[in-house]
């Protein structure tokens, strides 16, 4: 799990002795974890971007401040701490530590379920620490893995090919596909990481379902040039498409879930 380099003032201790209660966070896969795990009055900003379509907890963002992730910025703020996935940069943990501020480094998530780095679970246990939420943390833990057994159970079975705005799925080794496992699936796309849309492959062999993972309609957030424009893969969404909101899989948290139980529902009409 990355951590912050130890070069700090004030590095990250395992045990955070106080319950931070002016955090703020960098970007938008930080902001789920903020508003998952956090007291409300703990959070001091959020992202710009916590509630943009593609945020999946936009509606409980509503409110709340905001801060760019500019070094000035968040240093006006005086935060006890600053979560972030991504935000500021790669030099976003050393600067901040350099200034007396913990970062919270979220870990990569690769996959849904366990407790070994990298899994949905883990990072909710990692960040409950370090706010203070244990029993919040555990709590949606146990919640998660009950819905997820419950959804294992139901599966309707068959291949899925995952369908993302800008025209690209996965494969093997990524999240994605962790997801189409979890919800009892096949991966239409065999090969490993992401590729464009095999509008070839998909004349000759088409997925049982496809999860078309778009924000807030099938129309929306699609690049001009996209192959999910093209008139086969609209057939294929028309015939065989379960709609997802992209939100629910643009970061890792325990909305996975929501993601899950959207492919196996009923194709699109």
């Amino acid at each position: 799990m990355a951590l912050l380099a130890a070069c700090s003032k004030s590095p990250l201790p395992d045990q955070p002795p106080e319950k931070p209660l002016r955090v703020v966070s960098l970007d938008y896969c930080a902001d789920q974890y903020l508003l998952q795990l956090a007291d409300r009055e703990q959070i001091l900003a959020l992202s710009p971007d916590a509630t943009q379509t593609f945020s999946y907890l936009r509606e409980q963002a509503q409110g709340i401040p905001t801060v760019r992730a500019v070094a000035e910025d968040v240093l006006s703020l005086d935060p006890d701490l600053v979560v972030r996935s991504y935000g500021g940069g790669a030099s976003a943990p050393a600067f901040f530590a350099r200034a007396g501020i913990p970062v919270l480094q979220l870990p990569w998530i690769r996959t849904v379920d366990g407790d070994e780095d990298g899994s949905i679970p883990a990072a909710l246990r990692f960040v409950a620490m370090h706010l203070h939420q244990r029993e919040r943390g555990e709590v949606l833990i146990s919640d998660f893995r009950q819905r997820l057994a419950a959804l294992h159970a139901t599966s309707p079975g068959g291949n899925v090919l995952y369908m993302s705005a800008g025209g690209y799925t996965t494969g093997r080794d990524t999240l994605i596909d962790d997801i189409i496992a979890s919800a009892g699936f096949e991966n239409y796309e065999s090969r490993p990481g992401w590729h464009p849309l095999p509008l070839e492959d998909l004349v000759y062999r088409e997925p049982d379902r496809v999860g078309a993972a778009f924000f807030q309609s099938v129309n929306d957030q699609q690049q001009y040039w996209s192959a999910a424009r093209h008139p086969l893969a609209r057939s294929l969404r028309d015939r065989r498409g379960v709609l997802l909101d992209g939100a629910s899989t643009a970061c890792g948290g325990a909305f996975i879930a929501d993601a899950i139980q959207a492919l196996q529902g009923e194709v699109l009409p």
